[in-house]
């Protein structure tokens, strides 16, 4: 796809130019949204572009009223243009030349005001985008803590984010993305922390999208910028959380916010920061510690147990003699692996379905589910009691996983080790363990080994991973992200 290259046309000293320029450019008089307020200010005509339902309406009317008032107060015809500036009270006022670039800002929310005779004109910035206001997000909830969220617009995300760094250092750069949806995209870090060859790498991959909108805003962003391809493994990780934000902005990530989205990017990121939750971090380091583990084991369950308890199921030798109870102790028409992948499937259509189910009807689809999977699927030999309680577990252990990509990741890598443990057993289930490792292994994420600190391995890093320590003791920041300065806390 090509994209067009724009031709800067220049504002025309005659408003009915520029006006027809309007007209045929985005349709000012055909769209109901879009208008134009024309004035005459000492003798001039000046005229105000803007756009309904971006624009704060109660903001634009004071500027009128300070503009109109001009005619009663200002006599000098030949200074018309500074006087209007000087009027436009607002600490946002930035000149304009082209009126390609006053397109791009009118259909961002902003105004244009164009003065007779004068071959620049003036944007103000008075956006109020329509959304919600900050709560606390479903996905990353905690006991205690913050209970603001980010929201889809941008300035209120870079807000929330900066209240929490107050460091002069903090940088925002903003730019541009989409030939059509030209949709703000946010980079944030910290200037004497981050490093300046990640940012300058996340920098240029945005810059080089060529593409013409992004309505799934920030899931675009990450297949253009770590280029994943079928991999079901998350690269990057997603926050709703503003404190989440900026601990890894103070860690020396970088974080990408894109409008219209309520989540932010953080990069770079390995397989460990996707079992992290901030839960582990507003308790004391001995509960979020535990807390951590049980995390842990939910996840190691809702990969491994499926495959390794069918893999008793089908050699009962490997069992030991007091674990022999273990296994199906009823038998059916049905084999048991095509019962694993019914109930595991099936467990996911109950998952979309609570997503898709609006809320007065979500009770009763859960007594539904409950009574057909559980009781009369039993029932009717469909499955045995064992599938069901194990299916259970390791859909607990992917619920319990704080990140929603991993735990569908996992659920993938689950069924491909139980059609490994059916063809070949015991060769089957160690192959298969051993090439999920590796695929781990190979993995990169902005040129971040997946699987760091394990591997490669870093004692002390993997320390902090499996111990949730203090804040006091937590004095250098994770080397994998390279930061400028390691030290966290001032010496």
């Amino acid at each position: 796809m090509t994209i067009k290259q724009k031709n800067h046309i220049p504002i025309s000293q005659k408003l009915s130019d520029n006006e027809q320029f309007f007209k045929e450019k985005i349709g000012v008089g055909t769209s109901f949204d879009l208008g134009i307020r024309k004035l005459k200010v000492l003798n001039k005509e000046v005229h105000i572009y803007y756009c309904n339902g971006l624009c704060d309406t109660q903001f634009i009317i004071e500027l009128l009223k300070e503009i109109i008032d001009i005619n009663d107060s200002e006599r000098q015809r030949a200074q018309a243009k500074q006087i209007i500036e000087n009027r436009l009270v607002h600490q946002q006022v930035n000149p304009v030349a082209n009126l390609d670039e006053a397109v791009d800002q009118l259909l961002s929310g902003l105004i244009v005001i164009l003065i007779e005779g004068e071959s620049n004109g003036f944007i103000v910035d008075v956006r109020s985008y329509p959304g919600r206001q900050p709560q606390e997000p479903d996905t990353e909830k905690v006991v205690r803590g913050a209970r603001d969220g980010y929201v889809e617009n941008i300035i209120v995300n870079t807000a929330l984010t900066r209240r929490r760094i107050r460091d002069e250092r903090l940088r925002y750069e903003i730019i541009q993305v989409g030939e059509r949806s030209k949709t703000d995209i946010c980079i944030a870090y910290i200037k004497d922390v981050a490093d300046p060859g990640l940012v300058e790498l996340v920098r240029k991959e945005l810059k080089a999208i060529k593409i013409d909108g992004l309505t799934m805003a920030d899931k675009t962003i990450e297949e253009f910028l770590v280029k994943q391809g079928y991999n079901p493994y998350p690269l990057v990780r997603y926050t709703e959380r503003p404190d989440v934000a900026a601990t890894h902005l103070l860690e020396g990530h970088v974080i990408i916010m894109v409008d219209t989205s309520p989540s932010v990017i953080i990069t770079p990121t390995t397989f460990f920061h996707h079992v992290q939750h901030a839960e582990e971090y507003r308790q004391s380091p001995a509960i979020g510690t535990f807390v951590r583990w049980v995390r842990f084991i939910g996840i190691f369950v809702s990969i491994f147990l499926l495959p390794l308890w069918y893999l008793f199921v089908i050699e009962p030798s490997l069992l030991p003699e007091k674990l022999s109870y273990i296994g199906p102790n009823e038998k059916t028409n049905i084999p048991t692996i095509v019962q694993l992948f019914i109930a595991d499937i099936g467990v996911e259509f109950l998952r979309m379905a609570a997503i898709h189910t609006p809320t007065p009807l979500s009770t009763a689809m859960g007594l539904i589910a409950a009574v057909l999977i559980g009781e009369i699927a039993i029932n009717v030999g469909l499955f045995v009691p064992e599938v069901i309680l194990y299916i259970s577990v390791s859909a607990i252990g992917s619920f319990a996983t704080p990140s929603y990509e991993l735990s569908i990741a996992n659920k993938i890598a689950r069924l491909f080790l139980l059609l490994a443990v059916a063809f070949f057993k015991v060769p089957g289930f160690i192959i298969g363990v051993t090439i999920y490792i590796l695929l781990l292994v190979q993995i990169r994420s902005l040129n971040t080994p997946y699987l760091w600190p394990f591997i490669p391995f870093n004692p002390s890093a993997f320390l902090q991973i499996l111990v949730r320590r203090s804040v006091p003791g937590s004095k250098v920041r994770p080397s994998i992200v390279h930061p400028q300065n390691r030290q966290k806390q001032p010496t």
